[in-house]
């Protein structure tokens, strides 16, 4: 490969690198630290009154996971250009597996509105204070399970893209291996917590491919020369 080919790669390389670590605060912003301050399980008047007083931090969480989703299309575009070399059509699937669950992510954010919405409203007197509560805590919760949907296909695209890493030659195998555990431990929670509400999840230690990958995209780039 000329020093030009290997600038341009590694262009690529470390412009996908940049995408997936900027994904991580939006998704966490919006998906894990939102919920934890707003909703109270099983508390609909409680949960309610925290979303009324942090109004603005509510928007936020869903405008973050928007931009998310945003930068996810773009990294997928990214990560596709780097590694259709290895393989074309285990690259087309990582990307048609990876861009399925955006159209779902947004539209599971309208659950997120409704609530507000529910909430905010002095239109819908034909419910009662408690009622509208309860039909918040509702959309609420379709939103979680939304989450749990869309997360299948996070977990199905990361299967091909770890199959793509460890063929690929220029990085290591075993990012490879470790954004495969990854992918399955999204899937198996996924279906465990779909099949059995409460289930203890695995994705919290099979996540560190996540970290790796990027950080090694974005430090070392790829080796030209393979």
């Amino acid at each position: 490969m000329t020093a030009t080919g290997q600038a341009s790669v590694n262009r690529t390389a470390r412009l996908a690198g940049a995408l997936y670590l900027a994904l991580m605060p939006f998704g966490f912003f919006g998906l894990l630290y939102v919920p934890s301050v707003v909703v109270v399980p099983g508390d609909p008047a409680g949960t309610a009154a925290n979303v009324m007083a942090s109004e603005w931090l509510f928007r936020s969480g869903t405008v973050s996971h928007l931009i998310g989703q945003v930068i996810f299309v773009f990294l997928v575009l990214a990560l596709h250009r780097l590694l259709k070399p290895v393989n074309d059509g285990h690259a087309l699937v990582m990307v048609v597996l990876a861009l399925l669950g955006v159209p779902m992510a947004f539209l599971n954010e309208v659950n997120h509105l409704a609530a507000l919405r529910l909430l905010g409203s002095t239109n819908y007197g034909a419910f009662s204070a408690n009622q509208l509560q309860a039909q918040a805590m509702l959309f609420l919760d379709m939103r979680q399970d939304g989450i749990l949907v869309t997360q299948v296909f996070w977990g199905l695209w990361l299967l091909p893209l770890g199959l793509l890493v460890f063929r690929s030659g220029f990085l290591p195998r075993l990012l490879g291996i470790l954004l495969a555990i990854a992918g399955a431990g999204y899937v198996i929670d996924s279906g465990t917590q779909l099949l059995f509400p409460g289930f203890a999840t695995v994705s919290q230690f099979t996540f560190i491919g996540e970290v790796l990958f990027p950080l090694w995209l974005l430090i070392k780039g790829v080796s030209g020369r393979r």
